[in-house]
């Protein structure tokens, strides 16, 4: 299977901070993978730079082949990459369902066709957001904004899922609900999906791969299944 995402040598600054130093590694589809790190590593600057919120100053990345590297962040969504940034990010006044209409923009890529539907395969993976649906997104639980943020992004069917800290303040029974739906995206759909995150157990129960970073660089990566949680615990400090 040829690789669904792959990054060539990355690099990436804010001004004339440099935050990301040759980073290259690729994913294929219907895998998992989790970057691990110290707040301040560059974890964060990594999924914006694949998702082109930040502009790649050395290296390329590409998608399913293409070379998307100049691309903007709205192309590169129409491309297959769907993000959920850290925080949810949700439009706080709109309802769940508008909400979720937004994630149709990216439906305008060439191989949609169609009239554009919020999948009902978002709803059957989120089953709580359709009890939901009319309520402002911003009244609700940082558990149901979370589903609401895969939901959208999931809404314009990316080949590639970005996710910033998925876990971080939700409650341990919506985890595992957001666990269960992430592994039926990967097996069902095929999604190549990438975690930014803290949680250790929850990475190592997910993901397939795993790359540590320290100032912007991968300093060790590695399968899940081989290499116990505390052969890398010590470099992750969480």
């Amino acid at each position: 299977m040829s690789d669904l995402l792959n990054l060539r040598s990355v690099s990436a600054a804010y001004g004339n901070g440099q935050v990301l130093w040759d980073v290259a590694f690729d994913m294929k589809g219907g895998e998992a993978a989790t970057v691990l790190g110290r707040n301040g590593v560059g974890k964060t600057t990594l999924l914006k730079t694949i998702m082109g919120q930040l502009p790649v100053s050395g290296g390329h990345v590409y998608i399913d082949g293409e070379d998307v590297t100049a691309m903007s962040a709205h192309m590169r969504a129409r491309a297959g990459i769907g993000f959920v940034p850290q925080g949810r990010h949700v439009f706080p006044h709109l309802t769940v369902t508008e909400n979720l209409e937004v994630g149709l923009s990216a439906l305008d890529r060439k191989s949609h066709t169609g009239p554009k539907r919020v999948p009902e395969m978002v709803f059957d993976l989120f089953p709580k957001l359709t009890q939901i649906a009319k309520r402002k997104a911003g009244v609700l639980s940082g558990g149901e904004q979370q589903q609401l943020a895969i939901g959208r992004a999931l809404a314009g069917k990316p080949s590639l899922l970005l996710l910033d800290e998925p876990t971080e303040g939700i409650q341990p029974n919506i985890v595992q609900q957001i666990e269960d739906a992430l592994l039926r995206v990967r097996t069902e759909l095929g999604v190549a999906i990438l975690i930014v995150e803290q949680n250790l157990d929850f990475a190592w129960s997910f993901a397939d791969r795993y790359f540590v970073m320290q100032r912007g660089r991968i300093v060790k990566d590695g399968k899940t299944a081989e290499d116990p949680v505390e052969t890398v615990a010590h470099l992750v400090h969480v």
